[in-house]
């Protein structure tokens, strides 16, 4: 029997892209409510307890109320936005979290996705914190560089615009107050106690992001040089089939493009650096593992697949 699928805000860009992978999948049967009832809570709560999987594709207030329809014990809601991501009674999204962390996410019946830029931040910091290599109250900052379909539907079409403004062909930082919502998840899920200096920058292509944590390594607790945090990052994701430790020197060019692995849905970690200093660099796609993805990752984990079945993986 097919598992019926259920995408709350499929106009959005990460329900868009959710419905193009989910469409062609045989064992899925994909449950649309009429335009006319798209916003009638008693239409959707109908359709929604009816399926197995309901994704929320929609902005916080939206994927509140939806989440509050969700009533049947066999339905998963997996909500994307960033409304339950350090909510009590929802699990984190990130199966390579901790090693129980997949298991979780198999038996539970309310997801919370990742945000983007908090994958890539989680998947350096996590293996830190947890090895005690990095103190959970150390001073540390990150940067990343993000293709514009993360910004949303209104920031594409300005970036897509024959007419667009100047300013949008440049790199442009943003969240300049320090306040970006994706901090939360980022202390929460790394254990963090104080919060990272984090500078997002959007940039004049559609998809692809990196993450960087610059970091001293004489502010690691023990000895730590770059040959013992690449161990240590290959022994955290050893088995992990979407999380590709890159050797060490990689890449011999010097350079590290951000958008190399668009349209993928792994994610690859990166340390570079010298015998002073080390940068710990992840590159993923904004909407693969950053965000359709990682749902559709989860999905699978629920409906007892393979969890990268019709998702796009290197090696």
């Amino acid at each position: 029997m097919k598992k019926r699928i259920f995408i709350d805000g499929s106009a959005g860009t990460t329900g868009l892209r959710l419905r193009q992978r989910l469409q062609a999948r045989e064992e899925l049967e994909l449950v649309t409510l009429p335009e006319a009832l798209r916003k009638d809570p008693a239409a959707k709560g109908e359709v929604m307890n009816a399926c197995d999987i309901a994704f929320l594709c929609l902005p916080d207030a939206a994927a509140r109320e939806a989440a509050a329809l969700a009533r049947s014990p066999g339905l998963t809601v997996i909500d994307t936005s960033t409304a339950h991501r350090v909510a009590p009674g929802w699990v984190y999204g990130f199966p390579e979290l901790t090693p129980g962390q997949e298991e979780k996410i198999r038996a539970a019946r309310r997801i919370a996705n990742p945000g983007c830029y908090a994958t890539g931040f989680i998947a350096l910091v996590r293996p830190l914190v947890a090895a005690g290599a990095l103190d959970t109250g150390a001073a540390i900052s990150a940067h990343a560089l993000s293709g514009y379909t993360g910004a949303g539907k209104s920031a594409i079409a300005v970036y897509e615009s024959p007419d667009r403004p100047a300013e949008y062909a440049s790199p442009r930082a943003y969240a300049l107050g320090l306040a970006h919502k994706h901090l939360p998840e980022m202390m929460a899920m790394t254990g963090l106690a104080r919060r990272p200096i984090f500078c997002p920058v959007v940039c004049d292509y559609p998809c692809g992001m990196t993450v960087t944590v610059p970091l001293h390594l004489s502010q690691l607790q023990g000895r730590w040089d770059l040959e013992a945090l690449h161990r240590l990052y290959e022994a955290y994701y050893a088995g992990r089939r979407l999380i590709h430790v890159r050797g060490l020197g990689e890449p011999e060019s010097g350079f590290l493009g951000a958008n190399n692995l668009a349209g993928r849905d792994d994610l690859e970690i990166f340390v570079t650096g010298n015998g002073e200093q080390a940068l710990c660099i992840a590159r993923f796609d904004n909407l693969g593992k950053g965000a359709s993805g990682a749902a559709v990752q989860c999905m699978n984990l629920v409906l007892g697949l393979d969890p990268t079945t019709g998702l796009e993986c290197g090696t």
